[in-house]
């Protein structure tokens, strides 16, 4: 495993940017542990607490918590050349960005970490876009979906000032969103007329256009929300369910397909990063079958 992190650079790089790392795969990840001692924990079962509630965050964003949050054993050196196999978890960069938001906020270092994740995740965001236009559609679900689960976790923040902080809570909130963005229809009536089964969630069986119209859904929702500083549930459904019609009828006024009248993609969300994964593993493999033909080339 390679730290990215260059020696020449170390004063001039952030010390988050610094202790990130890339796997075989070329994958970029952060150690919890390394992460953990960064953010000034000195045991790393009390960083375990705020691992558990970013893990939840990130299950209630709908997303795998698995694709960002790797367990795993490592070796570590415990002296005079003795080495102990301990747990650490690999973390993705919106996984950093969930833990610093439930990380121990008394620790003066937690807003540095925040304040970067916040900004890195949002500079990834703008090159998404760049490069939105060159990508086939499966790709740009794939893209914007990232992006939604992100907002729905700020969405869902923001929410929480206001009283919606039970699941259920969520799911009320949530339904007035849809409500409004689909002309009346609830996430049951939008799950019903997409034809899933009950275990399928819908925003993993939405083309690249309904998801864009929710994500404006969900980014103008907390923005909102936050800047007029509600303070009750009841407000804050209302005020969700508004900012859905207005984006409808916006879509409405520019001639566009309505969301509930976008088809239904053939492939999930899920099946997509399985085949992207396949992809990946199989491209591997032949780079490793190409070095392994060299070799035999060179004996």
């Amino acid at each position: 495993m390679e730290n990215t992190g260059s020696p020449q650079n170390q004063s001039y790089t952030s010390p988050f940017e610094a202790s990130r790392q890339v796997n075989e795969q070329e994958q970029e990840f952060w150690s919890a542990r390394a992460l953990a001692k960064l953010l000034g924990y000195t045991e790393f079962g009390k960083f375990k607490r705020a691992i558990v509630r970013a893990e939840k965050a990130c299950e209630s964003s709908a997303q795998s918590v698995e694709d960002h949050f790797s367990h795993v054993s490592d070796m570590i050196e415990v002296g005079k050349g003795a080495r102990r196999q301990v747990e650490d978890i690999h973390l993705s960069r919106y996984a950093c960005y969930l833990l610093v938001q439930n990380a121990d906020p008394e620790k003066s270092i937690v807003s540095l970490g925040q304040t970067y994740f916040a900004v890195q995740t949002r500079r990834q965001e703008l090159a998404d876009e760049d490069v939105l236009t060159g990508l086939t559609e499966n790709q740009k679900r794939l893209v914007v979906r990232d992006q939604l689960s992100l907002h729905n976790v700020q969405l869902a923040e923001t929410a929480s000032q206001a009283g919606v902080i039970t699941a259920r809570d969520f799911a009320i909130f949530q339904d007035h969103g849809y409500q409004g963005l689909y002309g009346g229809l609830g996430a049951r009536d939008i799950h019903a007329r997409k034809g899933l089964k009950k275990s399928q969630k819908i925003l993993d069986h939405m083309n690249s256009g309904e998801l864009a119209a929710n994500l404006f859904r969900s980014t103008q929702a907390e923005e909102r929300i936050r800047n007029k500083a509600i303070q009750t549930k009841a407000k804050a459904n209302q005020e969700h369910q508004q900012t859905g019609a207005e984006i409808r009828n916006l879509i409405a006024r520019g001639g566009g397909t309505m969301p509930e009248d976008q088809p239904t993609p053939t492939k999930s969300i899920q099946k997509l990063q399985r085949e992207a994964r396949q992809r990946l593993g199989e491209r591997k493999q032949r780079q490793l079958s190409l070095f392994d033909t060299l070799n035999e080339d060179e004996d």
